[in-house]
């Protein structure tokens, strides 16, 4: 009786089966015999129909155990080159557990951050305490309670962002002095802190949003000299001790006499891009606080005076660190965060 093994099929799908070399290949073998419509098996099967009746249930038989010998060496064939890829790729990825440990890079300080830490350790080593307040304000704290008037131009909306009628981002940090006068009586000696909200244009020294350090001293007997004595101890410990100041007449709403503070250049008066070829930079503005400010917090002008002063702190970290962009500081580049 001839059997399944001697069926001329067998012997060539024996051959293409052994010179299949991976699963894909013997998925292409799967095909070229078993496929429905091209497959040998399948032609031959289509066959039977054409004998005669007495020898059709013999050869399908014949045919029916080739097909499942065919599925079987098939698998067989697919688990043996299956194992053989997952140890080649057990290989390939194997991690030598002797090699030293990945280190992930130390993470650090924002430039913004680091500068904040710097600028408060220094007022907090000069007697100073650090205080804080809300971001989103009343006009009353952000404007009147300031001597800033309704007409002033910082109150309009092409400059301030405003929530409703009443409130707004606050467009600079004094509020917070307002706050700490209503509560505490002098001296008062603080420092402020904080995010402030402006409509200004982006571009290499203007951002809607950035950061100040507010200043303020109230006590009896306060006076301008006082305040060029704090500037002159802070600038220079900020900076470097040969930094020089320079004050000029100016005006804000509430300080009285006001004055802008400039820095002797780091180009030591050679003239340089930065100072303009002047020998000196613009850094903050400050003043006397204004006595009607200090009389809507009830305190006594003709008994206390003060002073005060305002900075921002991506224009100092500008200077120190020498960054020609503020936009850089918001980015999040790690190739300049890096740095620092």
């Amino acid at each position: 009786m001839r059997t399944s093994t001697a069926h001329p099929l067998w012997e060539q799908f024996s051959r293409d089966l052994a010179e299949a070399p991976d699963t894909d290949a013997v998925a292409a073998v799967r095909d070229k015999y078993l496929s429905r419509h091209r497959g040998l098996l399948s032609l031959e099967m289509r066959q039977l129909g054409k004998l005669p009746a007495s020898e059709r249930p013999a050869a399908g038989k014949l045919l029916n155990e080739l097909r499942g010998r065919v599925e079987a060496a098939l698998e067989e064939r697919l688990q043996q080159l299956r194992g053989g890829e997952r140890e080649q790729l057990l290989r390939e990825e194997a991690v030598d557990v002797t090699l030293p440990a990945y280190r992930p890079p130390p993470g650090g300080l924002h430039p913004l951050g680091r500068l904040r830490r710097e600028i408060e350790e220094i007022f907090v080593a000069m007697g100073f305490r650090i205080e804080d307040g809300p971001e989103i304000e009343s006009d009353y704290y952000n404007f009147e309670a300031l001597n800033i008037p309704a007409g002033h131009p910082a109150r309009e909306s092409q400059d301030t962002f405003y929530v409703d009628d009443s409130l707004l981002l606050r467009s600079h940090t004094s509020p917070v002095q307002i706050r700490t006068m209503e509560n505490q009586q002098p001296p008062v000696r603080i420092v402020v802190p904080g995010r402030v909200y402006r409509r200004d244009a982006v571009d290499a020294t203007h951002s809607p949003m950035f950061h100040q350090f507010e200043v303020l001293v109230v006590d009896e007997g306060i006076r301008f000299s006082d305040l060029k004595g704090t500037l002159e101890v802070f600038l220079q410990a900020l900076f470097s001790k040969q930094t020089r100041i320079r004050l000029r007449p100016s005006y804000f709403p509430f300080v009285e006499p006001g004055a802008e503070v400039d820095i002797s250049c780091f180009c030591l008066g050679k003239g340089c891009r930065t100072c303009k070829q002047t020998g000196w930079i613009e850094i903050l503005g400050a003043g006397m606080v204004h006595p009607r400010v200090l009389e809507m917090v009830g305190y006594d002008s003709s008994r206390y005076t003060g002073f005060a002063w305002g900075m921002g702190v991506e224009r100092m970290a500008q200077l120190k660190y020498e960054i020609p962009d503020v936009r850089l500081f918001f980015e999040n580049d790690v190739r300049f965060l890096r740095q620092f």
